[in-house]
């Protein structure tokens, strides 16, 4: 782990600057007695509405991961605290099951996880994914599923019943092509040729499969493109998307910060490309811009991912409309009489 740092939270008056060289960060975690697991997203940018995360903070400690601001939101920060301070829902498929049970739940679909990583180490001692998976599973209700995470491959089975009775699409994050440069920016996910690896493993059961390539990080993956996509689709995958990043609140900092640490001699190639793809900033917040850019060079990148996503075979189109399969286990039966 890192040496404890974090930027100083917004929501706090009070800010330490210690004197010496700071302790290393430890996995601490914590419960959490939030009494509603779906999380609603209303920004008109994102293709989903409900999301379940059953965990808050992400041992993978990516560099540039876009959820690092929401960790503040609890009195930590954004830095290695949100790599080490893990908050855990432990009442997360009770609470799950409760939404469904409610009137005005009529089946969407939901998405693990909006915010982090449902597959990340600490669930392969909880399993609270999988067990948010099975309500899901128990209910029919349509899952999508982000992760980096190669212990998917432990709910093959449940990943199957959502398939055969309502709907998955499981996409796995993958910016990098190469395992080295992925250490230093994603240094406690699983590697590359792991995910793809996992994915197909996936794939060959019968899962749908696609690549998320996000976040696009200019002068240091955009070129990876054409491989990333040839071999997802060699993995399996049918679907790919891209995004640029983002680097919002505190993000900033914290990513600055560590990338110039692992490429001291490429971070100003980053930044300046990275800037010339913002209209000369690092941040962009508005919706429909902070997750794209601007200019010749942007314009190159989409190009890029247009032609060798046509080149290696994916479809131009989605994967299609969600399927209408929510019930409540018990209804049939009960109207039978």
């Amino acid at each position: 782990m890192r040496r404890i740092s974090n930027p100083p939270n917004p929501f706090e008056s009070h800010h330490r600057d210690l004197l010496e060289p700071a302790d290393p960060a430890k996995l601490t975690l914590y419960v959490d007695d939030s009494r509603e697991i779906l999380s609603r997203n209303d920004s008109p940018d994102l293709p989903f509405r409900w999301s379940v995360n059953p965990y808050r903070g992400c041992f993978h400690a990516c560099a540039y991961c876009y959820a690092r601001p929401s960790h503040e939101y609890w009195g930590f920060g954004a830095g290695t605290d949100f790599d080490s301070k893990i908050v855990v829902k432990k009442e997360a498929p009770r609470l799950l099951r409760r939404a469904f049970e409610k009137r005005s739940w009529q089946g969407e679909l939901i998405v693990f996880s909006g915010n982090t990583d449902c597959y990340q180490p600490v669930e392969a001692a909880y399993g609270l994914t999988r067990a948010c998976l099975e309500v899901c599973a128990d209910y029919r209700n349509p899952v999508g599923i982000i992760t980096k995470g190669t212990l998917i491959l432990r709910d093959l089975d449940v990943l199957g019943r959502l398939h055969h009775e309502a709907s998955v699409l499981v996409y796995f994050s993958i910016p990098f092509s190469s395992d080295d440069v992925a250490r230093h920016v994603e240094p406690h996910a699983p590697s590359i040729t792991k995910r793809f690896s996992a994915m197909k493993a996936l794939s060959d059961a019968g899962i749908p499969t696609g690549i998320s390539l996000a976040p696009i990080i200019p002068g240091l993956n955009e070129t990876d493109i054409p491989e990333l996509l040839d071999r997802a689709y060699h993995a399996g995958a049918r679907t790919a998307t891209f995004s640029l990043l983002r680097l919002s609140g505190n993000l900033e900092s914290v990513f600055m910060e560590r990338m110039g640490q692992a490429f001291p001699d490429r971070i100003g190639k980053i930044t300046n490309r990275f800037c010339g793809v913002r209209g000369g900033v690092l941040t962009e917040g508005r919706f429909f811009k902070r997750q794209t850019g601007e200019g010749p060079y942007w314009e190159l990148i989409q190009q890029i991912f247009v032609l060798a996503k046509r080149r290696v075979g994916f479809s131009e189109h989605d994967m299609g409309t969600i399927p209408q399969t929510f019930r409540r286990p018990g209804v049939e039966q009960a109207s039978l009489f």
